[in-house]
């Protein structure tokens, strides 16, 4: 009975107090939340990152120089890789007038990384760490909007995004070719400092970490006053230039607003191929290197080059010797020289013609003779060698066979570019059927640049800049000419080495070399030379071969220097009879 009473009292309880659907939709929502959190890990929309879990993530030693023990926590150097690391993002959620200067220099150089904030001034690159925060996005997220106000500006951490031209950001998921902008690119720049409208949607293709800028901090800061002196350095130089002194300060405050400096480190590839580039370059500090791929297999003076080194594999040397010959091969050279060497293929012919009589069958196969059928003289100068043919892959060029393997492409400088010149400019006026193709390639040799889109650029000039642009000219060399230039720049190379090796008398006794252990590098001297010496080897060295892509064209080896069969140096200048000892 009091059991029954209990349970009565209990229903009548729940009933009014709604604990046990209270109680159920806890527990649906707890397993809904666990689902929820599985399936956005799958769908990488959201992802949370755990610290790293270790045994001994602290570990302490005691230093007897200091008496005293040293903690090192292993925790604040952990970070998945290529994410933005777990300290630095705790530096980030700090309000910038928490930040220490330690903490902002830290923060400073782990940005060193990205383009597009190393482009920027040094004072203006701490500010820049003092106030930014971070952001973590999933796929198909829109940043930025169309027609929205800007109020931040980004830097790419991680990821990649797509500028779009809906408000929505999904044509760039349809878009065989979206505009894409990956790490170390920013954007939103122009709308923020302006505070215009948004031209352009920016949505996440993947998972992306950002590092974002605000409006307030960035004017709380006076980050404005730097930005203004980027800007003022920009006009003073294109001021300084001949083709924009027609114009007015308005129009040129426009052309420095369509770009901004870059800087690019010693060696650095600034364009792939600034001919079909979109951008006009100005190199308002350093210079620069332009460089062009050739082929050499499709130059006439590389084919006759080639096989007049690849005939001195069999070729006697010159009458120049170290050595005497040994009695028994001046004998040899004696009996070639003294009596004419007959050829009396024409006995095997009249043999084979009789067995075939003999026999009662025909034989109407003809066999080519080097002469008629009475022996031929073939008179001294045939060499006391046979002919030796070079066994490997050929391939049909248009100047006949060329080995497989000698078929190789080489990069030449063919320009410099200097402090206050233009690239892009030299073809802007003429016809389209007129236009160089060529790829050519802009190297860095450290320097800062300036890039303006062209259509921007054909918007504001005049019929003064067009004059003046009439007479801008820059003619590059033909491919001979440089196929040309490059061989006679390797043999130069291949000969100041031999002789080097010749005069400089080597050492008695090597010097000591400890053993070291090869690292594993993608990179070795030979990997970018031709050796013609072994192209009949069956044998080839292991190596990679570096290859480049080419337009509409199947990739070609690179290599810097060619190897080719040389007499030795001796035998050129028989003064060196020996290292370092001139007669």
């Amino acid at each position: 009975m009091k059991r029954y009473m209990v349970s009565h009292s209990w229903q009548i309880l729940k009933k009014e107090l709604g604990l046990y659907q209270l109680t159920m939709d806890i527990i649906m929502m707890n397993r809904v939340c666990r689902m929820f959190r599985q399936g956005l890990r799958g769908f990488r929309e959201y992802q949370i990152i755990e610290t790293a879990h270790r045994k001994h993530p602290i570990f302490s030693f005691w230093d007897k120089k200091k008496q005293g023990r040293i903690t090192f926590d292993t925790m604040d150097f952990i970070a998945e890789s290529g994410h933005f690391p777990p300290r630095a993002i705790q530096i980030t959620q700090k309000k910038p007038a928490w930040r220490a200067e330690r903490e902002i220099q830290s923060l400073c150089n782990l940005l060193q990384v990205l383009d597009s904030y190393r482009n920027y001034s040094e004072p203006l690159q701490l500010l820049l760490a003092k106030v930014m925060r971070f952001e973590r996005f999933g796929r198909r997220r829109v940043i930025v909007k169309k027609g929205q106000r800007g109020n931040s500006f980004y830097f790419i951490y991680l990821g990649t995004v797509a500028v779009t031209e809906d408000e929505d950001g999904s044509s760039a998921f349809l878009d065989p070719h979206p505009t894409l902008l990956q790490k170390g690119s920013c954007f939103g720049e122009m709308g923020f400092l302006t505070s215009s409208v948004r031209r352009a949607t920016v949505v996440c293709m993947e998972e992306t970490e950002l590092l974002v800028v605000d409006r307030e901090d960035f004017l709380a800061n006076k980050l404005d006053q730097e930005v203004k002196k980027d800007a003022q350095h920009r006009f003073e130089f294109f001021r300084k230039m001949d083709l924009f002194h027609s114009w007015s300060d308005e129009k040129l405050w426009k052309l420095v607003i369509l770009g901004k400096i870059e800087k690019f480190s010693y060696g650095q590839l600034i364009s792939k191929d600034f001919v079909e580039s979109s951008s006009i370059v100005f190199v308002c500090k350093g210079s620069c290197e332009v460089l062009q791929l050739i082929n050499l297999a499709t130059s006439p003076f590389y084919h006759k080059w080639i096989w007049q080194h690849l005939q001195l594999i069999d070729d006697r040397p010159p009458n120049t010797h170290l050595k005497d010959l040994s009695p028994v091969e001046r004998f040899k050279e004696f009996q070639i020289r003294s009596y004419p060497v007959q050829d009396f293929s024409f006995l095997k012919l009249l043999h084979l013609r009789k067995a075939q009589e003999q026999q009662g069958s025909s034989f109407s196969r003809k066999i080519k003779t080097s002469g008629n059928t009475l022996p031929k003289t073939l008179g001294s100068k045939i060499k006391s060698r046979c002919p030796h043919f070079i066994e490997c892959p050929m391939i049909d060029t248009k100047y006949g066979d060329l080995p497989k393997e000698a078929a190789v492409g080489a990069y030449m400088k063919i320009h410099t570019v200097e402090q206050g010149e233009i690239l892009g400019l030299h073809q802007i006026l003429l016809p389209e059927s007129q236009h160089d193709t060529r790829p050519l390639i802009l190297v860095s040799l450290g320097a800062e640049v300036i890039r303006v889109r062209k259509e921007k650029f054909c918007e504001l000039i005049d019929s003064k800049t067009i004059e003046k642009l009439s007479k801008f000219e820059i003619k590059y060399p033909s491919d001979e000419d440089v196929c040309q230039k490059f061989l006679e720049e390797n043999s130069w190379n291949v000969f100041r080495k031999d002789l080097m090796r010749l005069l400089v008398e080597p050492r008695q006794c090597p010097p000591f070399t400890p053993i070291q252990p090869k690292k594993k590098g993608i990179y070795g001297p030979k990997a970018v030379m031709l050796d013609l010496c072994s192209l009949d080897k069956k044998t080839k060295p292991r190596h990679p071969i570096f290859v480049a892509p080419q337009k509409h064209l199947p990739s070609l080896r690179i290599v810097q220097a060619i190897i080719a069969p040389r007499y030795k140096i001796q035998e050129l200048l028989p003064q060196y009879k020996n290292a370092g000892v001139l007669v």
